[in-house]
C-alpha cells in the first residue's frame, strides 16, 4: 500500500490552446476616417498650451493594468503551512498480507474517531475482515457513524482503494449503534457476510463519534466465525516489517498557503502533499505494543487545502501523481457551491504509471521550489474556478496508491 517516494516529472500543459484563444479574442477591423474632424469652438478657445500638455501627461500617468504573464513550462512552489486537528485516527495495515486469523489492530478510544483498514488474505482459504466495537463504559454508549466507505474485495488493488475514497467523499452517513454495558457489535453488519478469497484485498475508512470509551478491534477470521466472539478470543498478530499501524492524534490536517496566489502575475504554481519534506508524515503509537510508529504516506489523514486567490482571471487546478500509479478521489468546494466529489483520474481507474523518474538535475531544481513541466507525466483535472472566490480541496492519500502528489494551479485568461 505504501508507495516509494520516487518523485516523477510533471506533465506539460497544453498552453498553445490558451495562446490561440487570446489571439482569437482580439481579432477585429480597423476603421480609418478620412473626413476632417470639426473643431468645437466652445472648448478649443478655452484650452491653452499648458492645459493641453497637462492633459497629455495625465493620460500617460494613468495606472496600467497588471501585465499578463506569458505561460511557460516552468512553475514555482507556493509555500504552505499546516496544522493538525480533529479526533483520533486508528490505522490498520500491518500485517498487510495476513497469513492467519488474529487481531490486526486494537485500541480503546472515544470522541471523534476515524478507522482505516487495509488487508489482504494471504491464506489458501476464504476469510472475513471485520471491525468490532465493544463498549468499555459502565452504561449505555451510543456510536454515531457520520461518514465512510469500503471497497468490494478484489485482487485489483487500485479499484479497491479508489472505491473506498469515492464512497467516503460521496454521500455522508447517518447511522447509530447503541451499545449496552459490555456489549459489542460490528461497525457495519455486512462485514459478517463479505468474504475475501485467497489473494484478495479489502479496505475501508469510517468516521464515527463515540459518547464514551469503546474498544475498536480489526480482525481476520474464518468464514463461519462470529466476529464479536473472535474479537475477544483471537491473539494480536505481530506487525510486519513496514509497521503501518497505530493510533494518531489529530486525524485531520488543514493546509493553507502563506500568501495569496495572483494568477495573472504569478503564473503556474504548485505545492506537494504527503512528501515527508514539505508535508511531514504523522507519528503515533502502536497501542498493541507501545512502540512509536510513523504513518508513511499519511494514509487516513483527511486534508482541507486552500490557497487564497485574487484577480480577474480563472484558475485551472490539477492533481499530479509523483510516486507512480495512483487512483483516488477528492472533494472540491468553490465559494458556496459544492462540495463535489471528483474521481482522480476521471474516465479510467488509475494513472501515473507512465510518469518517468526525475533526473538528478530536475531533483535539485525541485528542492529549490522550481519544477519544469514536461510532456511525459499525467494530470487529473480538478476543474476551472474564478480567482475571486475561495476554493477548498478535501483530500486523503488513497490506499494502494503511491505518493507524494502535487496540486498545480494554472492561470486561464
Amino acid at each position: 500500500m505504501w508507495g516509494t517516494l520516487v518523485t516523477a516529472l510533471l506533465c506539460c500543459i497544453p498552453l498553445t490552446a490558451m495562446a490561440s484563444e487570446r489571439t482569437a479574442n482580439h481579432k477585429g477591423t480597423t476603421v480609418v476616417h478620412t473626413q476632417s474632424v470639426k473643431e468645437n469652438s466652445r472648448t478649443t478657445k478655452n484650452v491653452n498650451i499648458k492645459e493641453r500638455i497637462q492633459a497629455i501627461l495625465n493620460s500617460q500617468n494613468k495606472p496600467a493594468k497588471k501585465a499578463w504573464v506569458k505561460p511557460s513550462n516552468v512553475m514555482h512552489e507556493i509555500p504552505m503551512v499546516s496544522k493538525d486537528e480533529g479526533g483520533t485516527l486508528l490505522f490498520s495495515d500491518s500485517p498487510e498480507y495476513v497469513e492467519r486469523n488474529g487481531i490486526l489492530y486494537q485500541d480503546t478510544v472515544s470522541g471523534d474517531v476515524r478507522v482505516l483498514y487495509y488487508h489482504l488474505n494471504n491464506t489458501s482459504e476464504p476469510k472475513k475482515i471485520a471491525v468490532v466495537l465493544e463498549n468499555k463504559y459502565e452504561g449505555t454508549n451510543v456510536i454515531h457513524i457520520t461518514r465512510g466507505g469500503s471497497g468490494t474485495p478484489s485482487d485489483h488493488y487500485m479499484k479497491v482503494g479508489k472505491a473506498v475514497q469515492m464512497q467516503y467523499f460521496g454521500q455522508p452517513m447517518d447511522q447509530k449503534i447503541v451499545l449496552g454495558e459490555g456489549v459489542a457489535k460490528l461497525l457495519q453488519e455486512e462485514m459478517n457476510a463479505i468474504l475475501l478469497q485467497p489473494g484478495e484485498l479489502v479496505s475501508g475508512m469510517y468516521d464515527f463519534y463515540a459518547d464514551h470509551p469503546v474498544k475498536v478491534s480489526v480482525l481476520m477470521l474464518d468464514v463461519y466465525g462470529d466476529p464479536v466472539t473472535e474479537a475477544r478470543n483471537l491473539p494480536v498478530l505481530p506487525k510486519d516489517a513496514v509497521c503501518l499501524r497505530g493510533t494518531f492524534t489529530g486525524m485531520n490536517r488543514v493546509m493553507t498557503s502563506t500568501r495569496e496566489y495572483h494568477p495573472e502575475t504569478d503564473g503556474i504554481m504548485y505545492f506537494p502533499v504527503a512528501d515527508d519534506r514539505r508535508d511531514k508524515y504523522r507519528q503515533g503509537i502502536d497501542a498493541t505494543d507501545g512502540s512509536v510508529v510513523k504513518d508513511e504516506g499519511n494514509y487516513g489523514i483527511v486534508y482541507r487545502i486552500q490557497v487564497p486567490t485574487a484577480g480577474d482571471c480563472k484558475v485551472q487546478y490539477y492533481l499530479c501523481p509523483l510516486g507512480g500509479v495512483y487512483a483516488g478521489a477528492v472533494r472540491m468546494k468553490y465559494g458556496e457551491v459544492g462540495p463535489d466529489m471528483l474521481p482522480t483520474p476521471q474516465g479510467q481507474v488509475y494513472f501515473g504509471d507512465k510518469t518517468p523518474a526525475e533526473t538528478q538535475e530536475q531533483e535539485e531544481l525541485r528542492e529549490k521550489g522550481i519544477v519544469v513541466l514536461t510532456k511525459s507525466a499525467e494530470l487529473a483535472d480538478l476543474g476551472v474556478y474564478r480567482a475571486d472566490k475561495s476554493v477548498w480541496i478535501e483530500y486523503s492519500p488513497p490506499g494502494a496508491s503511491n505518493l507524494p502528489i502535487s496540486i498545480i494551479m494554472v492561470p486561464v485568461q
